[in-house]
């Protein structure tokens, strides 16, 4: 690229960035967990048929998901909001195609007097704007289109087809991102601006969730031992879920990109609910769990082994072998992957980076779930999930970086410009 152009395009986005972060402060706003995304959905669908998109939205296909051994199963819990893609379709077809995409679910706020900024208010203290879903990823959804905005706003566009895809179900499933494939949408490359510091993801691990049901035997707590306690027994079942875990952790040497990492495979109790009355031996026990696996593995081998596993313990349980523990998958059912080094999006976008910041790109391997996964492995196109410095993310009082963030946008400005070429606007 021209070093005139580079320059304009930089102080584009710098013209632009008081302008994108009160966009993305407007994107916090949207309280948008789980399945009440519809708002900030409707709002992103105007907002991108606004600025010239050809609009499409449409729902998720129960049917067409469960089917493809990627999709994760429904419950009653799965969102029906809306997927929405912008394109932008150049007036003649000279530079390559690309995905930009993000997600729009957040994870729950959890109890509100444990944050000390509101987590729906968008609040700057110094370099940092706050809020739920501030990294995860509504600056990059800003991102997305504010790098788009800095050419416009130097009278060019891309010369080449551009899908901007909004999503949801990206905390819980995955299914978001695959309707887009399942859909037809594909392009040369794939950019994905999730906050991970500067830093383009190398390797991501796949994500398993499902949840253990057991049942008990209720007695008066005063004949105890007459009965059989669900929830002590669930704690050995979980005890036992920890030796897969540590399983898979030993095997990390036999994993490209996640030899080096301390621990890359992390089992989580998300959430654990039981019994009915203090004074009752408790009759009943559920448990949500989500773990990890590496790129390559099927998740449904995976989910086969823990349930082995799972049977094989129970059968040297007394209580257990007559009251085997009930497992159902209710989430996410995703491989993970691989990003190999040396494609020309990888280097278009290092040559960017350094151009916006003044230093090399930096790669690294990430255990948890992302979209990326259903490009890289589906699409079969290079996925760039590059993004900004944030903190706290899933937890209280969750911030992005707006230094970092203006830097990201000028090098995603720069790369999209190079990726798919110019043309006048």
């Amino acid at each position: 690229m021209q070093s005139d152009l580079s320059a304009r395009i930089l102080r584009s986005v710098d013209d632009g960035f008081d302008e994108q972060i009160a966009y993305t402060r407007k994107l916090v706003s949207f309280a948008s967990q789980r399945a009440e995304e519809f708002t900030i959905q409707d709002f992103l669908y105007n907002d991108y048929a606004a600025r010239g998109f050809k609009m499409d939205r449409f729902e998720m296909n129960e049917a067409e998901l469960t089917a493809h051994e990627g999709g994760a199963p429904f419950s009653a819990d799965h969102s029906r909001a809306p997927v929405v893609v912008g394109i932008h379709h150049p007036r003649e077809e000279k530079g390559r195609s690309l995905i930009l995409q993000h997600h729009v679910d957040v994870v729950p706020t959890g109890p509100l007097d444990m944050w000390e900024r509101d987590p729906y208010g968008g609040e700057i203290v110094g370099d940092r704007l706050y809020g739920r879903g501030a990294g995860d990823m509504k600056a990059g959804a800003g991102a997305n289109v504010f790098a788009l905005e800095a050419l416009r706003r130097i009278g060019l566009q891309p010369a080449a087809t551009v899908y901007l895809q909004s999503v949801v179900e990206e905390e819980s499933t995955g299914n978001g991102a695959l309707q887009t494939f399942l859909r037809g949408y594909t392009a040369d490359a794939a950019l994905i601006p999730e906050p991970e510091d500067n830093m383009l993801v190398r390797a991501s691990g796949g994500v398993l969730w499902f949840e253990v049901e057991v049942r008990g035997i209720p007695v008066h707590v005063r004949e105890m031992g007459e009965g059989a306690n669900a929830i002590d027994a669930a704690y050995r079942v979980i005890g036992a879920l920890r030796e897969i875990e540590a399983k898979w952790n030993a095997e990390k040497a036999e994993h490209p990109g996640f030899e080096n990492e301390p621990k890359p495979i992390n089992m989580n109790i998300g959430i654990i609910e039981g019994g009915d009355w203090g004074s009752s031996v408790p009759a009943w026990c559920r448990f949500q769990v989500r773990i990890s696996i590496y790129p390559g593995q099927k998740a449904q081998d995976k989910l086969h082994e823990i349930t082995d596993h799972i049977s094989s313990f129970s059968r040297t349980d007394r209580f257990l072998a007559q009251n085997p523990p009930r497992i159902t998958q209710n989430g996410f059912n995703a491989e993970g992957y691989y990003l190999k080094p040396g494609s020309e999006a990888e280097k278009t976008l290092a040559h960017a980076h350094a151009e916006a910041f003044g230093a090399p790109l930096k790669t690294f391997t990430t255990p948890a779930y992302l979209d990326a996964r259903v490009y890289a492995l589906y699409n079969r196109i290079p996925t760039l999930c590059y993004g900004p410095v944030s903190h706290n993310i899933h937890g209280f009082d969750e911030y992005v970086s707006l230094d970092s963030l203006h830097s990201v946008t000028k090098a995603m400005a720069l790369f999209i410009a190079d990726w798919c070429g110019t043309e006048p606007a």
